[in-house]
């Protein structure tokens, strides 16, 4: 009897561990395809320690209209100009602005946490980015495209899948047409575009004027020129530089408005015209900022040949976008500002500096470099 308890308990114990084994060996296939597990082993095979992942990055993606909107808005509502003057509680805020009083203190304290505003002790006041570059009666005011973006493409990016799906711009000329009519229809929705130009080109244009070497050449023409803020600032920091900008005739009281608050009226001119039907000007430097995004591939080369053939031997070309990386992973705006174009033109795409590169060494330009600007923006520069 004795004999037969000790092997039944010995049984059971075979039992029990056989079905701990059976047990572990479920739990561990389970958990071998949870995506925490995948990770775990990842990790281990990267010799790394171990981390979860989390959807925070994803919503935040997902959602980053919310933030966008709220400082579009602010934007709109001129609240950074009225901070400019000095810090104000809500209440004042919300009399000054004339909103509702039940989500004042949400708006708020929401751009507080989103950087571009500040609070302390019940008032509310600007950043120094935020003063700096969305007062708007400072001339580094950058709210321009901000404004745009408020009254237009925040709107049309709704309909980026239906972009996707048809390869068709989503903007005021989705039923056909030059999508630039719409931007130039009325003098307000002009200076709003050209306004917001100068906001996107700002930074680029103090770099340029900063980074090429300017003192080998004497004149040059800005193509497709804006307000201004690019030939303003080569002038302001090149004396013995005389140039202009060249544009569509409506754009000339905006341009010529623009560059005598600079006091360079005798060194900056304006010349009407049609960069995709006329000649470009003769200069020793051309500029192309913002522009050839805009156009399909026959389009873009047919400028550069312009180009080419406007410039003497020895002078420069500099095109300047939103240059993509070459590896297509890293300017995260740039990509998107490609697929902006999607939204706003039949054809336009943005380009790698080694793309770029390549159509100017195409058309014949003998040196070409890219040299990065500030924030997502670079120059490629062709030598003919």
């Amino acid at each position: 009897m004795a004999s037969k308890s000790k092997n039944g308990q010995k049984a059971a114990r075979t039992g029990k561990q056989r079905a701990a084994v059976k047990k572990a060996a479920l739990t561990k296939q389970r958990s071998n395809g949870s995506p925490k597990a995948a990770v775990t082993r990842r990790a281990r095979s990267n010799g790394s320690p171990p981390r979860e992942v989390s959807p925070d990055r994803i919503m935040q993606l997902g959602l980053g209209f919310w933030g966008s909107k709220a400082v579009l808005s602010a934007v709109e509502l001129g609240l950074f100009t009225e901070l400019a003057d000095g810090p104000l509680d809500a209440e004042a805020v919300r009399q000054r602005l004339a909103l509702h009083p039940r989500s004042v203190h949400d708006f708020l304290d929401a751009l507080v946490a989103l950087g571009v505003l500040t609070r302390k002790g019940g008032t509310y006041a600007n950043t120094p980015e935020s003063d700096l570059f969305l007062d708007r009666a400072k001339p580094s005011y950058v709210g321009g495209l901000l404004e745009m973006a408020n009254a237009r493409l925040y709107g049309f990016w709704g309909s980026l899948t239906e972009a996707l799906r048809t390869g068709r711009p989503q903007n005021e000329a989705a039923a056909g047409g030059n999508p630039f009519d719409a931007l130039y229809a009325t003098p307000e929705r002009l200076r709003q575009f050209l306004a917001g130009m100068t906001g996107i080109s700002l930074g680029a244009a103090k770099a340029i004027a900063a980074k090429f070497p300017w003192r080998k050449y004497k004149t040059f023409y800005d193509v497709g020129c804006a307000q201004g803020a690019v030939p303003v600032q080569v002038a302001l920091a090149h004396p013995h530089l005389n140039g202009g900008g060249f544009d569509l005739p409506a754009v000339g009281p905006v341009f010529e408005e623009y560059v005598r608050s600079f006091d360079l009226g005798d060194r900056l001119a304006f010349r009407p015209g049609n960069f995709m039907k006329d000649s470009l000007p003769r200069a020793e430097v051309l500029v192309m900022g913002h522009i050839l995004h805009d156009w399909d591939m026959d389009e873009k080369r047919m400028l550069i040949a312009k180009a080419y053939e406007a410039l003497p031997k020895g002078g420069a070309l500099i095109a300047y976008d939103a240059v993509i990386d070459d590896g297509r992973k890293e300017n995260a705006f740039g990509l998107l500002m490609s697929l902006n174009m999607l939204i706003e033109t039949p054809g336009g795409f943005d380009y790698t500096g080694a793309d770029c590169c390549r159509w100017f060494e195409e058309t014949g330009f003998r040196k070409t470099r890219v040299e990065h600007l500030v924030g997502p923006d670079s120059m490629v520069i062709g030598i003919k």
